[in-house]
């Protein structure tokens, strides 16, 4: 789950540079478009996906569609949630919409809803290729390798596609395995 929340943020981060970057030189006619973010938006994001991820393991008999506008709704509570946390914090929320669209307490702005529905839309396809990204990743450790080498553990055999979730917790499953028979073979 943590190089999730890690990706996540990042993703997070790079949506949102992309996103002002690209208001700033469409709108604001700023020719250098220049980007705008916060250091607090890392964990927000990711814990936000975190969530979603949650949120999609319930929601999966819905249509598509339909999910992005449940995720859409976890957007817009974190945000508002977060944005209120850290006005009480630090006396102002880093992102202020007091003066800007249409606002709710400057906190969240609901016209961005299309924006964040168009970002519940591509969060399962993104999901998925963490997913992947991170099994891959457990599966070239000197530790997964060594062990598969040694047959102190074996790798998972599927004679049909699984899910990107069941590859995920086998890679990770096989990997604990690994690194736990790695720790004992060194003691």
């Amino acid at each position: 789950m943590l190089p999730r929340f890690v990706l996540y943020g990042c993703a997070g981060w790079v949506m949102e540079v992309c996103f002002t970057g690209m208001g700033a030189a469409l709108l604001e006619r700023d020719g250098h478009g220049t980007a705008k973010t916060y250091l607090w938006m890392h964990p927000i994001y990711g814990a936000t996906a975190l969530g979603m991820e949650f949120l999609h393991d319930r929601l999966r008999f819905l249509p598509r569609p339909l999910r992005a506008l449940a995720y859409t709704a976890v957007i817009f509570g974190a945000e508002f949630a977060t944005g209120w946390v850290l006005r009480k914090v630090l006396g102002r929320c880093p992102w202020d919409y007091e003066k800007r669209g249409w606002n709710v307490k400057g906190l969240i702005r609901l016209d961005y809803a299309p924006f964040w529905y168009a970002a519940g839309l591509l969060f399962e396809p993104a999901r998925e290729a963490l997913l992947h990204v991170t099994s891959e990743a457990l599966r070239q450790t000197p530790e997964y390798r060594h062990a598969v080498e040694a047959g102190s553990v074996s790798e998972p055999h599927h004679p049909q596609a699984v899910s990107p979730e069941q590859d995920a917790g086998e890679a990770a499953e096989t990997f604990l395995l690994a690194e736990e028979n790695e720790r004992k073979s060194t003691a």
